[in-house]
């Protein structure tokens, strides 16, 4: 039923109104973080909104394109897309840090490679990729022998494991699902993992369990986990959020996502 013409508003000065507003920090007042996020990754937002819900803190993400078949041929083929996925993400606007969510493409382009393409969008901003943030947490952490798990095939985890070893980090156990299709790596069920983890965690060599790839679902486990077994527990996602804050100058100690959180 229509109005009555008479209380209807005509459109002049009379029914217009201007108010005037002030500016706060907006959502990020404390830290504003830049991620990329690959094309077929199911899992690192969903982990970072639970980790990141802090007061002040906020990310933005982009995707870049990339290969569900996870080869040293289709990883490396993100070179060129990581600076164009960069540009994306709030363009003039400040960011604090930006990270680059791929393990295994970080090892295979180098983390220098990887912070080059990200300072071709944004000139000194502080970096971060998932093998940089495992490398400065396990160090942070104290780890001397650390287990590795990947889903990878044995190329790209031996390829991993001597990467890290060249760095510093001493790859004393390996393990893998030894899948290709990422797609289906983010499947891969917390019982596989979490038996996975313990299993390289039981050699006495082991100080600390690393498990790379961001499309593995770890982090709302590792509390868990590292009292089960009384060693240390880092995933991808895990590991990046982290060094993210506190590249960010955010230090607040989160417990319940672990050790890492309380360093």
């Amino acid at each position: 039923m229509s109005e009555p013409l008479s209380n209807r508003i005509e459109p002049g000065v009379e029914a217009y109104a201007r108010f005037g507003f002030t500016l706060d920090a907006g959502i990020a007042s404390r830290a504003a973080i830049g991620l990329v996020v690959l094309a077929t990754d199911h899992t690192i937002e969903y982990e970072w909104r639970h980790m990141l819900a802090l007061d002040g803190v906020a990310f933005y993400e982009s995707r870049v394109a990339n290969s569900a078949e996870i080869t040293p041929e289709t990883l490396a083929e993100m070179d060129g897309r990581i600076a164009p996925g960069v540009e994306l993400i709030r363009p003039g606007e400040h960011l604090d840090v930006v990270a680059f969510g791929c393990t295994s493409a970080s090892m295979v382009l180098g983390e220098e490679r990887v912070f080059e393409r990200i300072r071709e969008a944004r000139p000194g901003i502080a970096c971060t990729t998932p093998i940089t943030a495992a490398r400065v947490a396990l160090g942070a952490l104290g780890a001397r022998g650390v287990a590795l798990l990947t889903p990878y095939e044995r190329p790209i985890n031996e390829a991993m494991a001597r990467y890290l070893r060249e760095r510093g980090v001493d790859i004393v156990r390996m393990g893998s699902f030894e899948h290709r299709d990422d797609n289906e790596v983010a499947r891969i069920d917390r019982a596989s993992l979490e038996q996975a983890v313990a299993g390289l965690a039981s050699d006495p060599a082991v100080d600390a369990v690393f498990v790379s790839c961001t499309s593995l679902r770890l982090a709302d486990a590792i509390a868990g986990l590292e009292t089960r077994l009384g060693k240390p527990v880092l995933s991808s996602n895990h590991a990046l959020a982290w060094h993210a804050l506190r590249l960010a100058g955010v230090h607040d100690t989160l417990p319940r996502f672990g050790r890492l959180f309380t360093v």
